[in-house]
């Protein structure tokens, strides 16, 4: 949904995205926000994955906590994944792609910040490893050229 231009971004921003201009008369669009679908507020605390990615938090090997307080709010990232990928599935023999925003913990694609960092590193969010593991085919928003082929 940030990427619509939604307010539901930790911040309360949204990330407007240049390729929404191609694919809004192409293609039917499903916003969805795992972390709000998870239970969580926007504003929010910034949020990251303890070690891994979404992969490991899914088999239950990580966590995801906020930053600053280490508010341990995995089931939230869970259960917003969950919830979204229920709401996909209601539309899954038309789903060309699920197209995520990089770097979330929710829905980095190809990369996610490192926990005790700014700095990112390769991996997937909860959301994106859910999907994934579904057998949906997830790009990162950044990967327009992709896109575009759908």
């Amino acid at each position: 949904m940030c990427l619509l231009g939604i307010r539901c971004r930790y911040d309360g921003k949204s990330v407007p995205w240049e390729g929404l201009k191609f694919i809004k008369d192409r293609f039917f669009i499903l916003p969805v926000c795992p972390e709000q679908l998870g239970g969580l507020s926007t504003p929010r605390s910034p949020s990251k994955i303890e070690k891994g990615d979404g992969f490991t938090v899914l088999e239950g090997k990580s966590r995801v906590l906020t930053v600053e307080e280490k508010t341990d709010v995995t089931a939230n990232f869970v259960k917003g994944a969950q919830e979204a990928l229920k709401i996909v599935n209601l539309f899954r023999e038309n789903v060309k792609a699920v197209i995520l925003k990089e770097k979330s913990p929710s829905c980095g694609v190809k990369t996610i910040y490192n926990f005790n960092s700014d700095s990112l590193k390769a991996g997937k969010g909860v959301a994106a490893a859910l999907f994934i593991k579904n057998g949906y085919r997830v790009l990162s928003s950044d990967e327009l050229e992709e896109i575009e082929k759908l």
